[in-house]
C-alpha cells in the first residue's frame, strides 16, 4: 500500500510523491515554537504529531530534511523584551532552550535545522523586494511594507488556497499590522515594519528604514532558504492555516521563485486542536499545562507522548488525567511483554517478525493512522502474552517478536521501560540516547529479592513471605518462573 496523506491544499487524501525525481530525498518543515514562554501541551501536540510524520518516512526509505524554525521576533517577544528589560537574544534564548528539552523528554527527533528569523534578516529583505519589483507589495507612508491582497489576486493568483473565503462578507482591502490579527479579516498584511518607540533596541536597517520583519514573511524566507522555493511538506496546527500558511503561501508564490508548473509546498498537514478535559485550555480554567506541569504531578514525558499518538491528528483530541492513568497502564502492558522477549531471546539477534511490521505498515500508509497501528500492536501483544504462558515460543521467535518492536519503536519513540529482572540477569540498566528508556532496579529491592531467595531456600517460608511483603509495599511484586524469580514493577 503506498503512503497517503490528507493534504489541506486539495482537501483531500493523496498518495506522497516526492518532488525529488529519484523518489528518495523529502523537504520537510514544520511552523515552530515562538520562544516568548514554555510551551504547552496543545503546542506539543504539533510537534509530536510532526516527529511521527518524519519518524514513519525514514522508516519507508525516505531521506527527510526536517526543518523546524524558531520565531524569536515577533510582537509578543518585544512585549516582553520591554518588561523584562532583557536583551532580545537572552530572553529567547532561555525559552528556546525550554522548549528544546521538553522535545527531548517527549522523545521528538531534533529538526536537522533550526533557524532562527533574527539569523535570516537579508534574505527577508530580499525577498520583499521581489515582491516589491513585481508589485504586489507596497511601502505605506509610516515606512512599513505591506503584502496587497488585490494585487496578488489582480495578476491571476489566488489567495483562499487553504481555507475557503467568501470575499463578499469578509472585510478586504484593510491594512493590519499585527502579527496575530482578526482571522475575519483578509487583510493587507506587514511584511517589514517600520520602528516604533516600544521596539526599543530591536530593529534592522533595511531599504525601506529601521524595522522588523512580519511574522508570516519569516517563515516564507527560511524554508526557500533551506529547502528550496519548492518542497514536499509543511505542518503545522489548524490554527495557522489562516491566516499564517495562507499569507506564506501568498508571499512564496507571488514571488515568482517557483519552478514552473510547481506549488511553494506540494502538500499540508495540519494538526487539530487539543482540549483539556473537554475544554479549550486556558489559564483561567486552570486546565492550561506545560509538560513540566504533567511531569510535576508524577507522569513521564514517554506517558505524554503516548497519550498524544493515541489519536489522528486530524481528529480534535480530548486530553485528560485518566487518559495519562490509562497511557501508563498500556505502556506497562506493552513494557511486560517485550521484557519477557528480551529474557527468553537471551540477546539473540534476529529478522523482525514481518506479520506485525506488515500491519503497523499498513495502518500507518492510511493517513498515519495510529489508532490502527496500535490496534496491530496491542493484538501482537495478546498473541504473544498468550504463546508465552503456555511456553510455545521459541528463543528464536522471542529474538524475531523483539525485533519486531524495536521497528515499531523506531516510529512510535516510545522505546520499553524494562519492568522485570530475573536474580541472575544485570539490574543496573541504563538510560540509552537512542529512545530506549530503562530504570535501574534499586540496590536495595535486588539485595531483598536475593534475602528471599536465601529463605526460601533454607526453607524459612514464614521469612520468605514477609521479604515478598516487603517488597510489594516499595513497589515490586515477585513473579517466580521456572527460570527463577522475577521483580515486577506494580507501581
Amino acid at each position: 500500500m503506498a503512503l497517503k496523506f490528507f493534504n489541506t491544499l486539495s482537501r483531500s487524501v493523496q498518495e506522497f510523491v516526492p518532488l525529488d525525481p529519484g523518489g528518495k530525498k523529502v523537504g520537510m518543515y514544520v511552523c515552530g515554537p515562538t520562544v516568548y514562554d514554555r510551551g504547552h501541551i496543545g503546542n506539543f501536540r504539533t510537534f509530536v504529531f510532526a516527529d511521527l510524520a518524519r519518524r514513519y518516512l525514514e522508516f519507508k526509505g525516505f531521506q527527510v530534511h526536517h526543518v523546524m524554525n524558531v520565531t524569536d521576533v515577533e510582537d509578543k517577544i518585544i512585549k516582553r523584551v520591554r518588561e523584562t528589560g532583557k536583551p532580545l537574544r537572552e530572553y529567547t534564548g532561555f525559552y528556546e532552550q525550554e522548549f528544546l528539552k521538553d522535545l527531548d523528554e517527549l522523545r521528538c527527533l531534533r529538526p536537522h535545522d533550526l533557524p532562527h528569523a533574527t539569523d535570516f534578516i537579508p534574505d527577508i529583505i530580499a525577498l520583499i523586494e521581489k515582491l516589491i519589483a513585481r508589485g504586489i507589495a507596497y511601502k505605506a507612508s509610516d515606512g512599513s511594507v505591506y503584502f496587497s491582497i488585490e494585487k496578488y489576486r489582480g495578476c491571476g493568483c489566488q489567495y483562499g488556497q487553504l481555507v475557503k473565503l467568501n470575499f463578499d462578507e469578509m472585510r478586504v482591502g484593510e491594512r493590519v499590522n499585527s502579527d496575530d490579527y482578526d482571522k475575519e479579516s483578509v487583510a493587507d498584511f506587514a511584511l517589514w515594519k517600520a520602528r516604533v518607540p516600544d521596539d526599543g533596541a530591536v530593529f534592522w536597517e533595511s531599504p525601506w528604514g529601521q524595522g522588523r520583519p512580519g511574522w508570516h514573511i519569516e517563515c516564507s524566507a527560511m524554508s526557500m532558504k533551506l529547502l528550496g522555493p519548492s518542497f514536499d511538506l509543511h505542518l503545522g496546527g489548524e490554527d495557522l492555516a489562516f491566516p499564517h500558511h495562507e499569507d506564506e503561501i501568498a508571499q512564496s508564490e507571488g514571488a515568482g521563485v517557483q519552478p514552473p508548473g510547481q506549488r511553494f509546498v506540494k502538500y499540508w498537514l495540519h494538526g487539530a486542536h487539543l482540549l483539556v478535559e473537554g475544554k479549550k485550555m486556558s489559564k483561567s480554567l486552570g486546565n492550561f499545562f506545560t509538560l513540566r506541569d504533567l511531569m510535576a504531578k508524577g507522569f513521564t514525558g514517554r506517558e505524554v507522548r503516548y497519550l498524544l499518538l493515541s489519536a489522528s491528528y486530524r481528529e480534535t483530541f480530548n486530553f485528560t488525567m485518566d487518559g495519562l492513568n490509562a497511557a501508563r497502564t498500556s505502556l506497562a502492558r506493552v513494557d511486560e511483554c517485550i521484557s519477557k522477549l528480551i529474557e527468553l531471546s537471551e540477546g539473540a539477534k534476529a529478522e523482525p517478525d514481518a506479520g506485525l511490521v506488515a500491519r503497523f505498515s499498513e495502518a500507518l500508509d492510511d493517513d498515519l493512522n495510529v489508532s490502527a497501528a496500535w490496534g496491530s500492536v496491542f493484538e501482537w501483544v495478546r498473541e504473544t502474552n498468550r504463546r508465552l504462558a503456555s511456553a510455545r515460543i521459541s528463543s528464536f521467535d522471542a529474538a524475531t517478536s523483539f525485533a519486531a518492536w524495536e521497528r515499531v519503536n523506531s516510529v512510535f519513540g516510545l522505546g520499553y521501560r524494562p519492568i522485570t529482572a530475573n536474580l541472575n540477569a544485570t539490574l543496573n540498566l541504563t538510560l540509552t540516547a537512542t529512545g530506549t528508556v530503562s530504570d535501574p532496579v534499586p540496590l536495595e529491592v535486588s539485595s531483598l529479592l536475593e534475602a528471599r531467595q536465601a529463605a526460601r531456600k533454607a526453607k524459612d517460608f514464614k521469612k520468605s513471605d514477609t521479604i515478598r511483603d516487603e517488597l510489594k509495599a516499595k513497589g515490586w511484586a515477585i513473579e517466580d518462573t521456572p527460570k527463577g524469580p522475577r521483580l515486577k514493577r506494580v507501581s
